[in-house]
């Protein structure tokens, strides 16, 4: 498949559905297949990081619920529910802007007490440097998943207390480590296309095996201020499609969100998407991974 250039990239987030439709039918993104990934809320809230579109914000207003890291019997019994399912990964993930030494420590405990095998471990941990990730890979994490979440020039709009660059360095420093890394963003926070597009090529560039993207759901105390452009479920589609041709080599994973796709999510396939979350999100329900199993296999794919 040809990487397509900038100017390709803009002119897809603005053509019509016919016209998309038919760059599919040229273009034959599918892949053969679908990877399930599922995660566990193992931290949750009262982070002091203030990113506009997270519930677990202490400066959201929210009314997420919040605790402290589960112990590694509990993350490993949690995992442990999907052994023998369809599901490729299991990610712990954690509210804040890094774990404590301690914090750390129990989850490494987590991955060295488990068994080998499907699910494999992931873990969203917040901004790690080498020698934690080295900790990491070490106990027995294959995946590390950390979003940069935007574009580098729209980062300063949706957070002040840390930088578009130091996420993109610890997205670096895992693959230094040899860790497979995921990363990604949300789609729908006010960016211009030019941004989308921007955003796009920057995950080409820190050559990422697998990118995660969210469309931004509104809850209780989050909510963006301004009216967000391009929302619809079409120009999500548009730039889910112009994401996958521009990052050829990367698996391509729809997350959170999905169900602002509304009749576009039975053609995830088709746009060369080939991972889906699946089960209960961060803080809102999600999609179960029977409902996903079946929409999936009723639109005449390999599952697996």
């Amino acid at each position: 498949m040809r990487a397509i250039n900038r100017g390709e990239a803009l002119g897809i987030l603005g053509c019509d559905f016919k016209e998309l439709a038919g760059l599919l039918e040229a273009e034959r993104l599918y892949r053969g297949g679908m990877s399930f990934c599922a995660i566990l809320n193992a931290k949750s809230g009262r982070c002091g990081e203030d990113c506009i579109f997270c519930a677990q914000s202490s400066v959201s207003g929210g009314a997420c619920d919040g605790y402290p890291l589960m112990d590694h019997q509990t993350m490993k019994s949690c995992r442990e529910k999907y052994e023998g399912t369809r599901v490729n990964y299991f990610s712990i993930v954690t509210s804040g802007g890094s774990p404590s030494p301690g914090e750390l420590r129990e989850v490494c405990l987590a991955l060295r007490g488990s068994n080998r095998g499907r699910p494999e471990w992931c873990a969203s941990l917040g901004i790690l440097e080498p020698p934690e990730l080295g900790m990491l890979a070490d106990s027995g994490l294959t995946r590390y998943h950390h979003n940069v979440e935007t574009a580098e020039s729209f980062f300063p709009g949706i957070c002040s207390t840390h930088s578009w660059r130091s996420r993109a360095a610890t997205v670096e420093s895992a693959v230094d480590a040899g860790l497979q890394v995921c990363s990604g963003g949300v789609l729908g926070l006010g960016e211009s296309l030019e941004q989308r597009v921007e955003f796009a090529f920057q995950l080409r560039a820190l050559g990422v095996d697998s990118i995660a993207l969210n469309f931004f759901v509104e809850a209780p105390g989050v909510s963006i201020s301004r009216d967000a452009p391009f929302t619809s479920s079409l120009d999500f589609f548009r730039a889910v499609v112009m994401i996958r041709l521009v990052c050829t080599d990367s698996e391509l994973r729809i997350c959170a969100g999905r169900k602002r796709l509304g009749m576009y999510e039975k053609l995830l396939p088709a746009a060369g998407v080939n991972g889906v979350m699946t089960g209960d999100l961060l803080t809102t329900a999600g999609y179960s991974l029977e409902r996903d199993l079946e929409f999936f296999g009723e639109n005449g794919e390999t599952v697996g």
